[in-house]
């Protein structure tokens, strides 16, 4: 009997185990898998455009914008279009294929802050390259109009394990954001959700979150794996800094669990070496945010510049991904047996 393309009924001991391998042969699987499903020398190369900042109303414990706390981010009005535009020009000209635009809110309302954001959509989808959008809690119908607009993917991160996500936030539930991510999964529109490495978690938690993404039928388009950046005022600004081994796990599990998947080193990338981060994409994280120093308006989180990740790629032999690339379907069958392999290897 032939193997399915993608498992969505791991366990979690099934995902410890892998997580727990000797590190080497780890990666080893996962760049197998990796190199099976996807392009090895391609990574996607993303913006994030902060289009609303600051005076968010959760209390996210990590977040720099939540107005909880004293983080020296005042709140903002929302960008105008084409300050958003121009910038998302620039970022193109840079090989940026997705554009991710972020607002500090709690969820979507329907008022005129929502139609500008639409427009604002529609304006950036002209331009020829993927859209996300990161705009907290939404309903179907409002994830619908997000996809007539031209929306390509919605981001709603779940952050940690059902069982940890309570010492991180408590304005939404872990409901709340699963709600989200189903009311995403009632439209064309592609799902974007991960979590924060370094929030004080156990290995436990990082397995029960790469579960709950893994056991989704199908699978998150994409899947961010971001390093938290320690923001002074935030409950969480004393966490320890997670190491690159631990992350190389994250990343290489849920590369072999969700084969199909982008896996995308997301925030916290400044605090990686150029060596870490060639690990990292062996291992199979095949995307990054990238930015241009002298047009961020607000820098809630270090991002690297454009020149430094361009002289990287070439360093490495990488080259950018273009936009609306899907997972070629000649390699469907070779991405099956690639990824079940691995629980049959000793």
């Amino acid at each position: 009997m032939s193997q399915p393309l993608v498992r969505f009924d791991w366990t979690r001991d099934e995902l410890r185990a892998l997580h727990d391998l000797p590190l080497l042969e780890l990666i080893h699987r996962a760049a197998t898998v990796h190199r099976t499903c996807h392009d090895p020398q391609e990574v996607q190369v993303c913006r994030l455009i902060s289009i609303k900042t600051g005076g968010c109303p959760e209390d996210c414990g990590y977040c720099s914008q939540s107005a909880h706390y004293e983080t020296g981010i005042a709140a903002q009005p929302l960008l105008d279009k084409a300050t958003v535009v121009a910038i998302a020009e620039r970022a193109k000209a840079h090989g940026v294929s997705r554009v991710c635009l972020g607002a500090a809110w709690r969820n979507v309302r329907d008022d005129a802050q929502f139609e500008a954001v639409l427009d604002i959509v529609r304006s950036v989808n002209a331009l020829g390259i993927e859209v996300c959008c990161t705009l907290g809690m939404l309903t179907e119908a409002q994830a619908r109009r997000l996809e007539e607009a031209g929306l390509y993917a919605y981001n709603h991160n779940l952050d940690t394990s059902r069982e940890y996500y309570g010492r991180v936030v408590t304005t939404r539930t872990y409901d709340d954001r699963l709600e989200t991510l189903a009311n995403v999964r009632k439209t064309g529109v592609t799902l974007c959700t991960g979590g924060i490495l370094g929030l004080g978690e156990s290995t436990d938690d990082r397995i029960g979150l790469l579960h709950t993404l893994a056991t989704m039928n199908p699978h998150p388009e994409s899947v961010p794996i971001n390093l938290l950046t320690r923001v002074p005022g935030t409950p969480m600004e004393n966490e320890a800094e997670v190491s690159v081994w631990e992350t190389l796990r994250v990343i290489a599990t849920a590369r072999i669990a969700m084969p199909r998947s982008v896996i995308r080193l997301s925030a916290g990338r400044t605090q990686l070496s150029e060596e870490a981060q060639a690990l990292c994409f062996l291992a199979g994280a095949n995307s990054i945010f990238s930015s241009d120093a002298r047009m961020m308006l607000t820098r809630v989180s270090p991002t690297n510049d454009y020149d430094e990740d361009a002289q990287l790629l070439n360093k490495l032999g990488l080259h950018p991904r273009v936009p609306f690339k899907d997972a070629p379907n000649a390699k469907t069958a070779g991405c099956a047996s690639a990824a079940t392999a691995t629980l049959q290897e000793k």
